[in-house]
């Protein structure tokens, strides 16, 4: 099977030491292509030097993530938008917002969102959405943007049906990743009612390892929990899932 990592940070710290290796064990279980977002100025090099150094099977977005808005977060997104002018990216992100954290920035993640989506808009690409307890004020903003052009996914989805059903009405994806794995992550009442079309497969590593390997760094290789669950929950074969996760991820991105 080919599967795509719809959204990995390889190039983490977290890989310093063995990220050849895990690049490996990941094409050793079918995972052929590892979809990159940008975190900010600081991620940019690494990620693209990973990028060059797997040119096949890696390839890099460029955004500002949400916990990443400062003050200065208009001269991070001139660099961003710098680097769109100069060479193809497969997508914008990961943008978006995350209210977790810090609620003061709210105001500033809000322009910093509603500049990045004008940016994928004005490239052609799609825009991979970040949102932590703020669905519905990213919803706004991207309803707001939404002139039939716009696409993309919100990754790491572990909302609720209602939630899924304004996604798709929206014209995006659901990036699903190790959270359907677990008990209690809301997977086994939003994925049986879903096709296939408009679904991605995701680590997020190093983040959210799937079960069972749960609270460890996460990695590409791990991708193949994610599809036996989602495929479990569809009631379809895994290779079924994972024809159409790296049909629907080509085709977003274009790879």
């Amino acid at each position: 099977m080919h599967l795509t990592d719809s959204h990995a940070h390889l190039y983490a710290e977290q890989f310093k030491r063995d990220r050849p290796e895990a690049l490996r064990r990941a094409q050793d279980v079918g995972v052929r292509t590892i979809v990159m977002p940008n975190i900010d100025h600081s991620s940019i090099d690494a990620m693209l030097e990973l990028e060059a150094q797997a040119p096949e099977t890696c390839f890099a977005m460029m955004g500002l993530h949400p916990c990443s808005v400062t003050r200065r977060f208009e001269q991070d997104l001139y660099e961003v938008e710098a680097w769109l002018g100069r060479r193809p990216f497969a997508a914008v992100g990961e943008a978006g917002l995350d209210l977790h954290w810090d609620k003061t920035r709210l105001a500033e993640q809000q322009e910093a969102l509603k500049i990045q989506l004008e940016l994928a808009k004005r490239h052609q690409l799609p825009i991979v959405l970040h949102t932590r307890e703020a669905f519905a004020e990213t919803v706004a903003l991207v309803e707001a943007a939404q002139d039939g052009t716009l696409r993309g996914v919100f990754h790491c989805f572990s909302g609720t049906p209602q939630e899924a059903e304004q996604v798709i009405k929206l014209g995006f994806l659901l990036g699903i990743g190790g959270v359907a794995t677990f008990k209690n992550g809301g997977a086994d009442e939003v994925l049986p009612g879903l096709d296939l079309q408009h679904l991605l497969l995701e680590t997020d590593c190093p983040y959210l390892a799937p079960v069972p390997h749960r609270g460890q760094r996460n990695e590409p290789a791990y991708l193949p929990l994610v599809l036996h669950r989602v495929a479990e929950l569809l009631g379809k074969d895994p290779a079924e899932v994972a024809a159409a996760t790296t049909r629907n991820a080509a085709e977003l991105f274009k790879l």
